[in-house]
């Protein structure tokens, strides 16, 4: 009798996560932000192409435009463009009103609402806020339109029937175009499969990376028939998975992934940090981890924040099945940009979630999961964001991301508390993006060029991070989530240089470490494993 062939999920497969074309992200995806980047971002950039679609095309290959609002499309795709187009503002058309009555209300109470009771206002609001909305004054009397992000989660505005995944083939790490500026529009190598991202079936499709199943199971989930495994089969292989289990080796083990993403195991416990894994392309490609390589439980996946390379959706739904807690930091709840990932999380089919703020602390055998305060990295805008402190053993390490020294008294206020942090893991993308580059399209009145400029989504540079390591009496450093791997140029929109401003101040950091006689100073870049006794 002749064995069934079983398939998983080939290394180079990817289920890129959707939401009516575009790649999900936060801003597209939580109904007011979501309303905002249509109407300033998605609408204004594919009226744009419409005009001169060659300089689009043109743009978007040229390394110094990276991360412009250019669609990376040839002429061809010209008619498709115009049907998503006309789609967006048919489909869209109540999102596009909620978005412009928003920008058009808050700005009305800038001018008119100067310290007067807000009652009146009220019954003037449009009908796409009424219902959903607060009206508040700062302390020094400022408005505020308070948009109730979960009551917008169970509007019409929460459009969970265009949520998709996109299954391809990656051939190399740059094959795909800038995320935010370039939709993803049907071709004959891929294969689409819509569906809301928080149903079971998903974890069916996943749980192919460790668990193969026939062909006939693999076709009736995606709805595909017989007729499709010309696109199908490429995607898959009937080579088993390579065997992973939890570490239980002594001490600590902490394997990087790449960017921010950082496994630590420890007694039997997985941690994984702002999971952003690669697959494997087919050509080939620098060394790394992927999904084979996760254990197959992860008892925490721990989020610093909401930008889009660190609360990355196409990872978190391919690897929902294995998570146990997800640990998110709180938002305020008052300013819309500032997005619940709490509120996401469950709209993406997450189940235990853990919302938490500075100094709360999660329980763990022979250990513990610390929040700790995050500077920086937001333009001075209110963002839910949170380092973490891992104490495994006796050894406690600080993930920082993208934080900024901006206050070293803080950090001091933290060994005081803690006493000396062993391990810092910390992001120094210093010159980060100025204020209009994520958030224009979402603020309804964007500062002038000048104050655009100067408020950076900063990370630390050398001095400051000297500072930082210094405050917590660390000897021992690893500068991690800069955006180097070749495979997040389409999120980063970064074209590494041996040395740019970033690498210099990192050099000059490591050198100062050495002179100093740190035990370990180094930039982690592609994948690394370390170890860490007691």
């Amino acid at each position: 009798m002749n064995k069934q062939t079983l398939y998983r999920l080939a290394d180079a497969t990817v289920a890129e996560a959707l939401v009516d074309s575009w790649v999900a992200w936060p801003h597209t995806f939580s109904p007011v932000a979501y309303s905002l980047h249509l109407l300033n971002y998605q609408k204004k950039t594919l009226a744009s192409y419409l005009q001169n679609p060659a300089l689009h095309h043109k743009s978007s290959t040229n390394p110094k435009l990276l991360g412009g609002a250019f669609v990376n499309l040839p002429i061809d795709r010209v008619p498709a463009i115009q049907v998503l187009l006309e789609n967006l503002e048919s489909g869209h058309s109540d999102d596009l009103r909620l978005a412009q009555e928003l920008i058009d209300f808050q700005n009305l109470l800038d001018k008119d609402a100067l310290g007067q009771s807000l009652d009146n206002y009220y019954p003037t609001l449009p009908d796409s806020l009424r219902g959903y909305t607060e009206l508040l004054y700062d302390y020094h009397s400022r408005p505020i339109v308070r948009c109730i992000e979960s009551l917008f989660y169970r509007s019409r505005h929460y459009k969970k029937h265009l949520q998709s995944l996109r299954l391809f083939r990656q051939t190399h790490d740059r094959m795909r175009a800038y995320y935010m500026s370039t939709p993803r529009l049907p071709d004959a190598d891929s294969i689409g499969w819509t569906l809301p991202f928080a149903q079971a079936e998903l974890d069916a499709l996943f749980q192919l990376d460790s668990q193969p199943q026939p062909l006939a199971f693999i076709r009736e989930l995606l709805g595909l028939s017989a007729a499709d495994d010309a696109k199908l089969l490429p995607l898959l292989t009937d080579q088993p998975p390579r065997p992973a289990a939890n570490w239980q080796g002594p001490g600590t083990r902490i394997r990087y992934f790449g960017h921010a993403s950082v496994l630590v195991e420890f007694n039997g416990i997985a941690i994984l940090l702002d999971p952003f894994l690669s697959v494997q392309p087919s050509e080939g490609g620098i060394s790394r981890y992927t999904f084979q390589d996760l254990p197959p439980k992860i008892d925490y996946v721990l989020i610093t924040h909401g930008h889009h390379d660190h609360f990355v959706f196409e990872t978190l739904l391919r690897i929902r099945h294995k998570v146990g807690c997800l640990v998110v930091p709180k938002a305020s709840g008052i300013f819309y940009g500032d997005i619940s990932l709490k509120l996401m999380a469950k709209e993406l089919g997450f189940t235990q979630i853990l919302e938490v703020e500075p100094l709360d602390t999660i329980a763990l055998p022979q250990g513990e999961i610390v929040a700790i305060p995050f500077l920086g990295e937001h333009n001075d805008l209110p963002f839910a964001k949170s380092a973490y402190l891992v104490q495994a053993g006796d050894k406690q390490i600080l993930f920082a991301a993208d934080s900024n020294c901006l206050d070293k008294r803080m950090y001091e206020n933290i060994r005081a508390q803690r006493g000396a942090i062993d391990v810092v893991f910390l992001g120094m993308e210093w010159v980060g993006a100025p204020l209009s580059w994520v958030y224009g399209p979402i603020l309804p009145k964007l500062p002038d060029y000048k104050h655009c400029q100067s408020r950076r989504s900063n990370g630390s540079n050398a001095d400051v991070a000297m500072a930082l390591l210094q405050a917590v009496d660390s000897r021992q450093v690893y500068i991690y989530a800069i955006g180097r791997e070749p495979w997040l140029q389409y999120f980063m929109a970064l074209e590494p240089e041996a040395d740019d401003v970033y690498i210099q101040e990192i050099n000059k950091l490591l050198a100062a470490c050495q002179s100093k006689g740190f035990t370990e100073a180094q930039r982690l870049y592609g994948k690394a494993e370390l170890f860490l006794e007691g």
